[in-house]
């Protein structure tokens, strides 16, 4: 399979879908960030950082690299709010080191607005079956959790497709069919190694009848949230301040909150290179800690020098 060429095709038939309109954006409103009283600090980053990330079975968070550039396409939505939701995507992209293809790139992170998301997700798997899975080790969930994809009730839904590479040179770390076996390096000890799981492909698809009492920026920021990181969709994160939330209670964010910035910042920012996956996200837990406690420590200077004054 050319790379590429399986988002094409998707990206080909999202646009035979017909045109919807953008509801208005509701009134933006951004409340303090507040996480369950009396829990220490770092057991609520573990407990947020084990509950939320949902990588393929046996490996690791996987990220998008630096190698391959992020390339936003936006179907389906007026084109007003589809160029400000791919330049707000692109935004955090950059904000996370990443770049951003040039105008005409084929997407390989596809936001498609419907009214019926359960038919469409169907008809793009149905489709593409291996652009969802691929006949690699490593490259997304399981059937299951794909039936769970096609048949969400969820305002938005998503699916992400990696890839396990050197993380020294970037070469394939798996067997592709058709391939002679890939040549990884060595080792240098028990407990890491040189394989890191690279993003390749996000869908997210957006039920626009369910999104419609969340603003643009609301919305494009949760697509942000869950097309950088391989979030669980069923993950229970009522505690926590996040704009993954938002469809709960929109007043919790007008966007990415500091706790979610400081996420995938941490996971943009970790070295993943433990041989154990669960090691990989308590790296992302242990450097979010730092940054959260360093984010409370300035706040309490701050708060300490107003009263001073």
């Amino acid at each position: 399979m050319r790379p590429g060429s399986a988002a094409a095709t998707l990206f080909v038939l999202a646009l035979a879908v017909p045109g919807l309109a953008w509801a208005q954006e509701t009134p933006e409103t951004r409340v303090e960030d507040i996480v369950v009283l009396g829990t220490p600090l770092r057991e609520q980053v573990e407990t947020f950082a084990d509950t939320v990330v949902a990588p393929p079975h046996g490996r690791g968070p996987a990220r998008w690299s630096a190698r391959s550039g992020i390339c936003v396409g936006v179907v389906n939505l007026q084109r007003d709010a589809a160029q400000a939701m791919a330049d707000r995507v692109s935004e955090v992209a950059l904000d996370l080191g990443l770049p951003i293809g040039e105008p005409g790139c084929s997407p390989n992170i596809l936001i498609i607005a419907t009214d019926d998301a359960p038919t469409l997700t169907a008809a793009l798997v149905e489709r593409s079956p291996n652009a969802f899975r691929p006949p690699y080790s490593g490259s997304s969930r399981s059937r299951l959790q794909l039936r769970r994809f096609i048949e969400s009730d969820a305002p938005v839904r998503w699916w992400h497709v990696s890839l396990p590479v050197n993380s020294e040179t970037g070469a394939v770390a798996v067997r592709l069919p058709g391939y002679d076996p890939p040549r990884t390096g060595v080792m240098a000890s028990r407990l890491t190694t040189v394989i890191q799981n690279d993003l390749r492909r996000a869908y997210v698809i957006i039920d626009i009848d369910q999104a419609e009492n969340v603003s643009v920026r609301q919305l494009s920021d949760y697509v942000a949230m869950v097309a950088f990181a391989q979030i669980d969709p069923d993950a229970d994160l009522s505690g926590f301040p996040t704009i993954l939330n938002v469809f709960d209670n929109p007043t919790i964010a007008f966007g990415l909150t500091d706790w979610d910035q400081s996420y995938l910042g941490s996971l943009y920012g970790a070295e993943l290179n433990r041989s154990n996956p669960n090691a990989q996200s308590g790296a992302v837990a242990a450097l979010m800690f730092r940054e959260r406690r360093r984010i409370e420590d300035d706040r309490a200077a701050e708060l300490e020098d107003a009263e001073a004054e």
